[in-house]
């Protein structure tokens, strides 16, 4: 019986409120142009540009303009739809009612202002009057960029962001509680401070930036959250400025060049180590993703060994490193890209001074993004090298 009585009550409220709006909608159209509607990006949560996973609230309430209910009387059935009666209590005992949320958004917005209907890392933009958010396509991808700086002064570091210090360490105070080492171990960060100069600085930490879609800078402490580990994992091993895919969705991986490279004996430059430094080279480049019209090297967190060689500059050298890396040069040529940055034609394969891994850099003069595939088998002398590359078309 309360149920039944709740439902007729309810019923005749919605049935008053559709006859006010009729009787109140002359005047309404009359007095409407005195309260135009509120622009869309006016009632954002966040910045137009930012990233927006779905269920996120994109719209900030208390920002949505009041105008007189007597110039808007239908806005009283948008709240009635959602038997939002506090809302419509409110405007009839005050004369003004909040422009509903619906008025002011696409369908990628619900209206509750809850963003909806869509997968991945989505962009919030304004497309006429609507505040919408913008699927990411098949993919996305930005480029690394610092965020934090360490800078050397006599008695320790000062960490830097946006220019401005936010925190002093003293030397002796370099450790893992005080200093953020996703990227730079605590070593390496001491080892940095005793070759450098006061006032020299190393990034520390990173965003990432220049995304294919213009959507806003990420900051470091929402990568993981919009992106997941993958960016993160991936961003540590590559060196500043590389290209960072944060979103794939709907494409079919094809199969392009694939080569075999051996490295053979050369008892001169100790084949342990030569091998040593072909496992390395395959492990730098093996799963770097290299988007359309973009350059990226290898990751820089691996190690080579060097060979004492008079010819040298120096009179030492990364041999082991030419084998890969004529298999590496072999599959950018058959994809039809350029000769990589630090390479030669020669049986040499790598030039004297450029680092195997980071040195080298593979430009990608395709339509699609490429992932390239590394890997090694055998030991010493017999190790043989595997390469292929591989094309990442949209369905």
């Amino acid at each position: 019986m309360p149920k039944k009585f709740y439902q007729k009550s309810a019923f005749k409220l919605f049935v008053a409120i559709i006859v006010l709006a009729i009787v109140l909608f002359p005047a309404g159209v009359f007095l409407e142009k005195y309260y135009p509607p509120q622009k869309a990006d006016e009632i954002a949560s966040m910045s137009i540009g930012d990233t927006v996973l779905e269920g996120m609230d994109v719209v900030d309430d208390n920002k949505i303009r009041k105008v007189p209910f007597i110039s808007h009387p239908t806005y009283i059935i948008e709240y009635a739809k959602d038997s939002r009666f506090l809302d419509i209590l409110e405007a009839l005992l005050t004369g003004v009612v909040r422009i509903p949320i619906s008025k002011m958004t696409s369908s990628s917005v619900s209206r509750f202002g809850i963003a909806q209907g869509f997968e991945g890392p989505g962009i919030l933009i304004v497309t006429g009057d609507k505040l919408e958010v913008k699927s990411p396509g098949t993919f996305v991808w930005g480029f690394k960029m610092p965020h934090t700086y360490a800078v050397k002064t006599s008695k320790g570091l000062d960490i830097m962001e946006n220019n401005k210090t936010i925190k002093t360490v003293a030397y002796d105070n370099i450790n893992n509680d005080t200093i953020f080492h996703q990227y730079v171990s605590v070593n390496e960060l001491k080892q940095w401070y005793n070759d450098s100069d006061n006032n020299d600085k190393i990034a520390i930490n990173f965003g990432i930036d220049n995304f294919t879609d213009g959507r806003n800078y990420v900051s470091p402490d929402k990568i993981k959250s919009l992106f997941g580990d993958s960016a993160v994992d991936y961003m540590v091993n590559y060196p500043e400025g590389s290209p960072v895919m944060v979103y794939m969705n709907g494409y079919t991986a094809v199969n392009g060049s694939s080569v075999v490279s051996y490295l053979g004996s050369y008892p001169q430059y100790d084949d342990s180590k030569r091998a040593y430094n072909a496992r390395s080279f395959s492990a730098a480049w093996n799963g770097t993703i290299i988007p359309p019209q973009t350059v990226s090297s290898g990751k820089e967190t691996v190690d080579f060994t060097s060979s004492r060689d008079p010819k040298a500059p120096g009179g030492y050298a990364s041999h082991g490193s030419c084998p890969p890396a004529r298999a590496l040069r072999a599959i950018s040529a058959g994809a039809n890209f350029p000769l990589p940055r630090g390479m030669t034609w020669e049986h040499d394969a790598v030039l004297y001074g450029f680092n195997p891994a980071t040195g080298i850099r593979v430009y990608n003069s395709g339509e699609n993004p490429v992932q390239i595939i590394m890997w090694t088998s055998g030991n010493g002398g017999n190790t043989r090298i595997f390469a292929k590359m591989i094309e990442l078309v949209p369905n």
